[in-house]
C-alpha cells in the first residue's frame, strides 16, 4: 500500500494541479500546507516575511482550498511551525514512502526539500512543474543560458508549445487520517495578524477574496470584456481596477494555474482577434516564467548584494531614510503616494513599484535588498522570484543589460499623474520634509 503526502505550497487549487494528479495516483493520500513559523519572524533584512494583507489573502485561499478537498473526501491538514520539522513528524508518524510537491524555486524553499531528503534517505520525493508555463524538461536553454537575459529566453520560449490544462479531479486517494484536529493559531503568530483587516479600500484585492473560486470569477470577469484588448494602452497608470488584469495575487498563490490563464487569453484572441495588448499580455506571463527559472538558476545569489554582477553596490541602510521610504514620508510625492497605497491595499502597480524602487536604490542611495524585503512583507501578490528579480533588475545587479534602471521622478510624475489625482488620493497630507533630518553625525541639521 503506497501512502502520499503531498504537501501544498504555492498551488492551492484543484484545476490543472499536476503536483496533486500525481500525487493522487496513490493508495492513501496526506493533504498538508505548512504555516512557517520563520514567516513572522524579522529575518536578515529585520523585517518578517509575511504581512497582515498577504496573510488574510493566504487565510481565504486555504479556506476555499479545504472546502473543495473536503467535497472529494478528502481534508487539507495545516500545520503550524517549521516545514521541515512538521514534514518530518507526519512523514515518519504515518510512514509515509513518497512526498509530492510543486517545484520549488527559491532557494529557502528548497533548502526543505534538502533537509528532508538527507533525513529520509528512502523517500520518494517528487518535484511537479504546476507553477509555471512549461515544463522543466520543455525549457530551450541551460541554467548559464538564462543567465544571459531575457530576450534570448523569450524568442525561444515563443516557439514552444504551452502545456495544455487539465480539469480538477473527480476523486482522490482516502485520506490518511478521517477527521480533521480542531486547530487555533498558536502564540506565535501576532496579534495584529488575528483581526480582519480594517483597511480594506473599495475594489481592493483584498476585498474579493483569495481562492480558487474567487480566482476563477476574476478571470472570467476581467476576459468577458474589452480589457484586454487595451491593456498595453493602459497598463502603465499608476491606479485604476481596470488599468490591469490584478491576476497576479491569485497566480502566486496558485489559486489560478498560469496554463488556465494562457489558455482563456489565446481564447479570447479567437473571439476578439489579436493585437499588440493581447500579445503584451502573454508577454509579461514569459517575464514573470523567466523569472521562475532564472531564480532556480541563481540559487542564494538572488538575495546577494552583488547579484549577478561584479561592481560594488550601495551597502547603507540610513534607518530614518528608509522608514520614510516605508511609510510615505519622503521629499516626494509621487513616491508618498505610492508606498501609502501598498501600505493601505497591499498592491501597487507595475510602473508604482519601478518607480519606488528606482528612488529606494538611487535617490536614497540604500541596500536594495531592504526595499526588495519591504515589499516582500507588504506585497498581497508576493512572489519570491519575481519580486527578487525585479528588485535586482531595478539595482542593476541582474540580467538587464543597461546595467539598471533610474527613473527621474519630477518626469514620471508629469508624465503618469500629470493632474495630480493619484497624488490627491493617497498621500493628500504629506509633509514635505527634506531627505534627512539629521546629518552624518546625528546632530540636527540648523
Amino acid at each position: 500500500m503506497l501512502t502520499t503526502l503531498y504537501w501544498f505550497t504555492q498551488d492551492l487549487r484543484l484545476d490543472d494541479n499536476p503536483a496533486l494528479t500525481r500525487a493522487a495516483q496513490s493508495d492513501a493520500l496526506l493533504c498538508v500546507f505548512c504555516i512557517n513559523r520563520r514567516w513572522f519572524n524579522p529575518h536578515r533584512y529585520h523585517i518578517s516575511s509575511m504581512g497582515t494583507h498577504r496573510w488574510h489573502f493566504l487565510q481565504q485561499s486555504l479556506a476555499s482550498l479545504s472546502a473543495a478537498l473536503t467535497r472529494l473526501n478528502q481534508h487539507l491538514y495545516i500545520e503550524y511551525g517549521y516545514p521541515e520539522q512538521q514534514l518530518i513528524g507526519l512523514i515518519a508518524r504515518h510512514k509515509i514512502k513518497r512526498l509530492v510537491c510543486s517545484r520549488q524555486f527559491g532557494s529557502d524553499e528548497r533548502k526543505v526539500l534538502k533537509f528532508l531528503a538527507e533525513r529520509f534517505p528512502e523517500l520518494e520525493i517528487e518535484e511537479i512543474d504546476s507553477t509555471t508555463l512549461f515544463d522543466q524538461q520543455q525549457l530551450p536553454m541551460t541554467p548559464a543560458e538564462l543567465l544571459k537575459g531575457f530576450t534570448p529566453f523569450r524568442q525561444q520560449a515563443e516557439q514552444l508549445s504551452v502545456p495544455a490544462p487539465a480539469q480538477a479531479p473527480m476523486s482522490l486517494p482516502r485520506p490518511v487520517l478521517r477527521a480533521v484536529p480542531v486547530q487555533t493559531f498558536p502564540e506565535w503568530i501576532p496579534g495584529s495578524y488575528r483581526r480582519p483587516d480594517a483597511s480594506q479600500t473599495k475594489l481592493s484585492i483584498a476585498a474579493i477574496g483569495g481562492g480558487e473560486t474567487a480566482g476563477k470569477q476574476h478571470l472570467h470577469d476581467y476576459f468577458s470584456g474589452q480589457l484586454p484588448s487595451r491593456y498595453k494602452d493602459v497598463r502603465n497608470a499608476l491606479d485604476g481596477w481596470q488599468n490591469s488584469s490584478k491576476l497576479s495575487p491569485w497566480l502566486n498563490h496558485g489559486c489560478l494555474s498560469l496554463r488556465r490563464v494562457t489558455q482563456t487569453l489565446h481564447q479570447y484572441e479567437k473571439t476578439h482577434g489579436q493585437n499588440e495588448s493581447t500579445k503584451w499580455l502573454f508577454f509579461e506571463l514569459l517575464w514573470r516564467e523567466y523569472f521562475q527559472w532564472l531564480a532556480l538558476a541563481q540559487g542564494d545569489s538572488l538575495y546577494a548584494l552583488k547579484g549577478l554582477a561584479d561592481k560594488p553596490q550601495h551597502a547603507c541602510l540610513h534607518p530614518e531614510r528608509y522608514q520614510r521610504w516605508c511609510h510615505g514620508n519622503t521629499p516626494w510625492p509621487l513616491i508618498n503616494a505610492c508606498m501609502r497605497q501598498l501600505k493601505e491595499t497591499g498592491y501597487l502597480s507595475n510602473r508604482g513599484r519601478q518607480i519606488a524602487a528606482s528612488c529606494f536604490i538611487n535617490e536614497l542611495e540604500m541596500d536594495w535588498r531592504y526595499g526588495a524585503a519591504w515589499f516582500e512583507h507588504q506585497l498581497i501578490d508576493y512572489d519570491v522570484a519575481v519580486n527578487w528579480g525585479n528588485w535586482q533588475y531595478i539595482a542593476g545587479v541582474g540580467v538587464d543589460p543597461r546595467g539598471g534602471r533610474h527613473f527621474d521622478i519630477d518626469k514620471q510624475t508629469a508624465r503618469y499623474d500629470p493632474q495630480g489625482a493619484y497624488i490627491a488620493r493617497w498621500a493628500p497630507d504629506a509633509p514635505a520634509l527634506a531627505l534627512d533630518s539629521v546629518d552624518a553625525a546625528d546632530w540636527p541639521i540648523s
